[in-house]
């Protein structure tokens, strides 16, 4: 029936691998949970490898990082059912029936993307409160938003694709940095008219990072961006359609000259404030995407 597959990163994910096990039996279904551990640190493969005696489980570890893109195309190759769930490691199962809506929706030819949510009340450690606020604003999407531009909306973090529809497609694996390899996958997807269904099935993101490390991987996502484009692939992400509107009304050296004066404050402000605007954090974006475009 399903293959749950988890590419792993420095977290925990026994907690995870237990849920979705009990799940699993509970659903009466054939699956299996495969683990792939890509370069983590030893303390986390430690923790990890205990699942490996679970009935059930199958734990893998790589010698070396390999990338997002990478990883998932390695899960989906070595999966044994016709039907692969895609889970990020660091999340946590909100809903009982979580594996069992899925199963229910199941069809050959289509794609279910159940959602992300974060925790409501705030982290109580100030650096991570970048992250929980982009979080809860820009990913927490409700299902209505996500029915009205379904491709656009789709994520990599929680979604159930046949097996036949993925392996034609994968992961391009030209993006080794973090960031929009889930916003091209869904381009693609739209691209080759490939159905896609939202549900009310999220998982709860737990991994939160601290700001200097959510803006280090904001930075690599813009590169990633840039990457594409000069590649001749325009993705259609806000970042890139303001991007573009100012450099065809000639604004955006007059924005970039901003920029420069008040970069350096922007960026203080983002790893301080304890109810950060995030604007500023697109305005960041902007500067970075004009950044490596002239490199």
């Amino acid at each position: 029936m399903v293959s749950i597959l988890l590419p792993v990163y420095n977290y925990d994910v026994r907690t995870l691998v237990k849920e979705l096990l009990q799940q699993g039996r509970s659903a009466g279904i054939s699956f299996e949970i495969l683990c792939l551990d890509d370069g983590s640190n030893e303390k986390y493969c430690v923790l990890n490898r205990e699942v490996t005696s679970w009935p059930g489980v199958r734990y893998e570890e790589l010698p070396e990082n390999v990338g997002r893109s990478r990883i998932r195309n390695l899960l989906a190759q070595r999966a044994r059912y016709e039907y692969l769930l895609f889970a990020d490691c660091d999340s946590g199962v909100v809903r009982r029936d979580f594996l069992e809506k899925y199963v229910a929706q199941a069809q050959s030819d289509l794609i279910l993307y159940g959602g992300r949510c974060y925790d409501d009340d705030p982290p109580l450690e100030q650096i991570l409160l970048l992250h929980w606020f982009f979080g809860k604003k820009r990913e927490e999407i409700p299902l209505s938003k996500r029915l009205a531009d379904p491709y656009h909306s789709f994520m990599t973090n929680n979604f159930w694709i046949p097996r036949s529809v993925f392996s034609p497609i994968g992961f391009s694996e030209e993006l080794h940095r973090y960031g929009h390899e889930d916003t091209l996958f869904g381009q693609k997807l739209a691209e080759d008219g490939i159905r896609l269904l939202h549900l009310d099935n999220p998982l709860q993101h737990l991994g939160l990072e601290p700001a200097a490390v959510f803006l280090e991987k904001t930075v690599e996502a813009v590169q990633n961006l840039v990457f594409l484009e000069k590649k001749g692939i325009r993705l259609t992400t806000r970042l890139s359609k303001v991007f573009h509107y100012l450099k065809s009304w000639r604004l955006y050296a007059l924005f970039f000259l901003f920029y420069q004066v008040v970069e350096p404050l922007i960026r203080r402000y983002l790893l301080r404030s304890k109810h950060p605007n995030l604007l500023w954090l697109d305005v960041f974006k902007l500067g970075k995407m004009g950044e490596y475009y002239s490199r």
